[in-house]
């Protein structure tokens, strides 16, 4: 069955909505939305890199991390990790916005929490250049400690503080961005998820740009523009590379012959799929399963 965007998460504690997941190239724990799945949720998350390099693709936008290096993403926003170096690792806490505001219509949710929830701050890099950077960094490598370590009595206060503290540091040091209206952009956003979403619902089928831009109520100019603004190609560009995703994940877990697999992930050509699958995996899909299975190609 095919994964929506949105990510609905699940919490070991529903009592204590908060979740630290580590991620590599090949898996995620606990499980959950992971490296080169592009998706949204209701949550406010931060991700820490602990090891390597990764490239991080917020709401269109790449960013490169380094190793200590972290970005906050505001709740709602489209992100996708894209690149990790082979060995790499990042962190990343989620946690709902009613964390920070100790209780509904509080002063604190007035004047501290939705102000920055609701406005149209996408995300903020936290690099180690300045002081307060270099601080909430240190708050970020130990509430990974509080998570990694056995639980013991309070933790979860331990956490529940901490994360205040490093809010409050983060929008001390930074002014909410005015050029465009928070609707604006959330109207933009909800429209590129209907696109996607349909997308990744009928990617296995003959779809055209027509009904990718129905899926928004949007003119195909429209709609080849919102593409190109926020994930940088084509809807059409798009659908290859998800093909061609959905296409390697079934090289290396099916038996199925090549042909079969173009044909189920929508190439009405065999050859059409083995050239595109080379230009973007540098290996022809028969090379590329000898390859990741161990043997030689």
């Amino acid at each position: 069955m095919e994964k929506p965007l949105y990510e609905a998460i699940a919490y070991p504690d529903h009592s204590f909505p908060y979740i630290m997941y580590t991620h590599t190239v090949h898996n995620s724990i606990p499980e959950g939305r992971g490296f080169n799945d592009l998706h949204w949720h209701d949550e406010l998350q931060i991700t820490l890199v602990t090891r390597g390099k990764l490239v991080i693709q917020v709401n269109g936008i790449d960013y490169t991390l380094e190793t200590g290096q972290a970005i906050m993403i505001n709740k709602g926003i489209l992100h996708i990790v894209t690149q990790l170096t082979p060995n790499g690792q990042y962190v990343s806490f989620n946690f709902p916005e009613k964390l920070l505001a100790f209780y509904t219509e509080s002063s604190m949710e007035q004047n501290y929490v939705l102000p920055y929830t609701n406005s149209s701050l996408i995300s903020l890099v936290i690099g180690g250049e300045e002081d307060w950077e270099k601080q909430v960094l240190n708050m970020l490598w130990e509430m990974k400690s509080k998570f990694d370590m056995p639980k013991g009595w309070g933790w979860q206060y331990e956490v529940s503080i901490k994360t205040v503290q490093l809010w409050f540091i983060l929008i001390s040091n930074l002014s909410l961005p005015i050029e465009e209206s928070p609707r604006h952009l959330r109207l933009q956003q909800e429209r590129l998820q209907l696109m996607l979403s349909f997308i990744h619902q009928h990617y296995d089928t003959n779809i055209t740009l027509q009904e990718i831009a129905d899926a928004a109520h949007l003119s195909i100019s429209e709609c080849t523009r919102s593409f190109r603004k926020t994930i940088h190609m084509t809807p059409y560009d798009y659908l290859i590379k998800y093909r061609l995703k959905k296409s390697s994940d079934l090289l290396l877990s099916t038996n199925q012959t090549i042909t079969a697999i173009a044909h189920k992930v929508g190439f009405n050509h065999v050859t059409h799929f083995i050239q595109s699958f080379k230009k973007y995996y540098e290996r022809t899909p028969k090379e590329f399963r000898n390859y990741r299975n161990g043997m030689n190609p």
